[in-house]
């Protein structure tokens, strides 16, 4: 049984009650002793967590500490490609918003990864949208071999794919998967995506099974705060890394916590997800799962960053652009629009290709980011909180045989 079937066995009713009504004295026992079961959790999630969460964030950052010691890896998404065939509601690379978009070749590929290398990252998340026209597995297979010379550690967030198809990247030296589940609440999923292969919530739901199977070491799961209930998500999310680490146990876990960002289409968010509620969350996920890696994004802002960086943070990304060439300008020059597959070129006296204030390139972001520090500024924030920021720690010789 795949995680589907354990998924529609989840009780989720009696679980978000309980996160509603678990009472100081309990909260404060489980503190103390640490979460045994999903029940737990929940409980960890309710409004008694929430007034104890001095005691809770004291508890997660002496765990993370000893489970990880005083080191955040550090990383950087490298955006191959905006183009999508999917309609999703929340999402700025959506199929329907007319934004400008670009695939890089292999070339604008390497350069963009050189620059990155240059800023000192050796963990690159290689990003695109879904599209079979322009981003293939080959692609991703060929970007990967592109780079896994000069980048030991290379990992993706594309779109689902087969295992058969995923072995391939695994084979040009890719090593993670990232995918998020977006939301796990199936009625509101189906609103969300209107259009495209995204629309199949149990393929997408199976996706890192499939990933696993086809020899990736690394796996990342998340859950997209602000369209559904935050504590029904993260319920859903800890139950779907409890079962990965107990199927996929070869592979190292990590959770990523982010919450919607501005971006094309102006979708609103439905839900809200407090600073301090966030901070409540993080914790609580460390105490459940001490093991797992939990990821920070520059979704939010620096001063939030900086807060939450000593709580259970073990991965960060820094400098991060959401478009692809974001870094050097790679394919500003090819940069067009896309109706229904087809590539509509841009004259060249348009304003949407006059230079960008602040950027290297036209092409439209995913979202908008919040904490735009350089990564040299994240290292030096790290190195005085304490911590010390890990741009290296896995080498691809490693693992191949001679």
């Amino acid at each position: 049984m795949s995680f589907v079937g354990e998924f529609n066995q989840l009780p989720l009713g009696p679980l978000l009650r309980r996160a509603s009504n678990a009472g100081t004295a309990e909260v404060r026992s489980i503190i103390e002793q640490g979460p045994r079961s999903l029940a737990d959790f929940a409980a960890l999630l309710s409004p008694a967590a929430g007034e104890l969460l001095e005691p809770l964030c004291r508890r997660s950052q002496a765990i993370t500490r000893q489970r990880f010691g005083r080191v955040i890896r550090l990383f950087a998404p490298l955006y191959v490609s905006n183009e999508c065939i999917n309609n999703c509601s929340y999402c700025g690379f959506s199929r329907d918003n007319a934004i400008l978009r670009v695939t890089l070749s292999l070339d604008e590929v390497r350069r963009e990864a050189r620059e990155l290398a240059a800023q000192g990252f050796r963990n690159i998340l290689l990003v695109a949208g879904e599209h079979p026209k322009f981003v293939s597995n080959g692609y991703l297979a060929d970007c990967t071999r592109a780079l896994s010379e000069s980048v030991p550690s290379i990992s993706l967030e594309v779109g689902p794919m087969e295992t058969d198809e995923y072995r391939p990247i695994v084979e040009a030296g890719a090593e993670g998967l990232v995918v998020y589940q977006e939301t796990y609440d199936r009625e509101l999923y189906g609103r969300m995506h209107t259009a495209g292969p995204k629309r199949n919530f149990d393929w997408r739901l199976e996706c890192p099974e499939r990933a696993y199977a086809a020899g990736f070491r690394r796996l990342g799961i998340g859950a997209l705060y602000g369209i559904s209930d935050w504590r029904l998500e993260a319920l859903s999310l800890a139950a779907h890394a409890s079962y990965l680490l107990r199927h996929c146990w070869k592979a190292m876990l990590t959770l990523s916590l982010p919450r919607l960002r501005p971006c094309a289409g102006e979708f609103q968010p439905l839900t809200h997800l407090a600073d301090r509620e966030l901070v409540q969350l993080i914790a609580a996920f460390r105490l459940f799962l001490p093991d797992a890696g939990l990821v920070l994004s520059t979704r939010e802002p620096a001063p939030l960053r900086d807060g939450l960086f000593p709580l259970g943070i073990t991965h960060a990304s820094a400098g991060s652009h959401t478009e692809p060439g974001g870094y050097t300008g790679a394919g500003n020059e090819k940069v067009h629009q896309t109706v229904r597959g087809r590539i509509l070129e841009l004259a060249a006296d348009n304003p949407a290709l006059a230079p960008t204030s602040g950027r290297s390139t036209n092409a439209t972001g995913q979202f908008e980011i919040a904490d735009n520090r350089s990564p040299a500024e994240i290292a030096d924030l790290l190195r005085r909180l304490g911590y010390e920021p890990v741009w290296k720690d896995w080498e691809g010789a490693l693992s191949r045989s001679e």
